[in-house]
């Protein structure tokens, strides 16, 4: 029980104060690799702001066109199942699962990798802000794609591009059942019993934009769903191309009243409009600007700082990148002490960050993910993966991390503890952690002491 007492030591963390260069890399980044403490050092802020970088995915991944032709394919075996006996269900869905599993594995390693590790983390804010899950045949193969098509080209633009993106993927509308939202006015719903799903219209205002708190009213939700009517996806069978299509004969015609105010567009100009407004809006950037502050700050971000970080958002119609340069210029988001617990994310990727091995299988990294309760889109809720210390700080949780740590630290021929603490950390390692790390039977358990420390479980 040695390491649930030192991960559990001085939990106030009132420990040494963390340097400037400490705070850049690993508060607001996925941990020090090899010479970046360095090159912090020099200018902090600048070094941070420096790393909003666009991300680039690999193209000959897999994408969510490749996921629809697999559906298609899957479509006309199944019409053929009862002449041939072949298992179409299970060799279609561990095809999806591969997809999966190749775009999860390239988006850590990448992350892992990058030199620009503050726009991963940003990526994967978004990423958990737009949460979908693997959940049913089509969605396995589609939640991954979401942050890859919709999310990272807008990563550094503004807000209302990237939000009308997400809401416009296949993965969101298929998640939250918008394809199968009809007009109660519409043609389609004169002719057939169809009607109105709420789903994606509630979580783009509960969720995505105004938060839980927006004082806007369940006619505020049916209006946005009559908007957003309409928004479906393609029908490879019928229809070239995949992806968002707008369906005139199922939208909801007629003025809808949006948050006092009147939309008039026809068609799918509608929804853009009232998303464009909802994106701008006041609340939006109050809620997900608290949000960003409470993900790479604190718990309890000063309230300065997010009024800050709003007066940017409102000046600048939601610049994403604008939005995160003051953040991190900001005084009161480089608090002294460490504000914030790992998530098991952040710590699976910082530990391969500082510990360095030549090769880490993806379906190691994978199946870490799965045992600290992480696994990349699985959240099972839209609101996504939690944020607060209490829901990964457990007892079991714990003991989990320190198995993880001791299986990373096998990958490690010749480990040099101190080399690596020297690397990640600086002199931002209290006395303590150090010498129970240096004291330790062995090199293996050495290096899961320091990385199972408070001074490497928290930024």
């Amino acid at each position: 029980m040695v390491f649930l007492r030192l991960i559990m030591f001085d939990n106030s963390m009132s420990l040494m104060q963390l340097d400037k260069a400490n705070i850049a890399v690993n508060r607001f980044g996925y941990g020090a690799r090899i010479g970046e403490l360095k090159s912090a050092a020099i200018d902090p802020k600048k070094w941070i702001t420096s790393q909003l970088q666009p991300i680039n995915f690999d193209s000959s991944l897999p994408n969510s066109h490749k996921v629809f032709s697999e559906h298609v394919q899957y479509l006309k075996l199944k019409k053929e199942q009862k002449k041939t006996n072949k298992p179409v269900d299970k060799m279609v869905q561990g095809k999806a699962r591969n997809i999966l599993h190749q775009l999860s594995a390239d988006t850590i390693f990448q992350a892992i990798q990058s030199e620009h590790s503050v726009s991963w983390r940003l990526l994967d804010f978004f990423s958990n802000h737009f949460s979908v899950s693997a959940k049913g045949r089509l969605m396995v193969g589609l939640s991954a794609t979401l942050e890859r098509e919709a999310i990272a080209p807008h990563l550094l633009g503004n807000f209302e591009d990237m939000l009308l993106a997400v809401e416009q993927h296949p993965a969101m509308l298929i998640y939250l059942n918008n394809e199968k939202s009809f007009g109660p006015n519409s043609r389609v719903a004169r002719k057939r019993k169809v009607g109105l799903n709420e789903n994606l219209a509630r979580e783009i205002l509960e969720l995505h934009t105004l938060g839980v708190n927006g004082n806007y009213q369940q006619s505020d939700v049916l209006a946005l769903a009559k908007g957003i009517t309409g928004w479906s996806v393609k029908n490879l069978k019928k229809e070239s191309g995949s992806g968002f299509i707008f369906r005139e004969h199922t939208h909801e015609p007629g003025t809808q009243t949006l948050l006092g105010k009147k939309y008039g567009q026809k068609g799918e100009a509608q929804g853009k409009q009232m998303l464009k407004d909802l994106a701008t809006h006041p609340s939006t950037a109050k809620y997900v600007c608290f949000k960003l502050a409470h993900h790479f700050v604190s718990n309890s971000p000063e309230k300065s700082l997010t009024d800050k970080m709003e007066s940017t958002w409102l000046q600048t119609n939601g610049n994403i990148k604008a939005v995160m340069t003051t953040l991190f210029e900001a005084d009161e988001a480089w608090l002294s002490t460490y504000q914030k617990f790992k998530t098991p994310r952040e710590f699976v990727i910082s530990t391969v960050r500082a510990v360095a091995p030549k090769k880490v299988r993806d379906k190691f990294l994978l199946n870490a993910l799965n045992s600290l309760g992480q696994t990349p889109f699985n959240a099972g809720s839209p609101a996504g993966y939690s944020d607060e210390e209490g829901d990964w700080l457990g007892a079991s949780a714990l003991m989990a991390r320190v198995d993880w740590a001791s299986m990373i630290s096998s990958y490690k021929k010749n480990i040099n503890v101190e080399k690596m603490i020297a690397t990640s950390l600086g002199e931002s390692i209290s006395e303590h952690s150090y010498q129970l790390a240096m004291r330790a039977e062995s090199r293996q358990v050495s290096n899961v002491l320091w990385l199972m420390s408070p001074e490497f479980q928290r930024r």
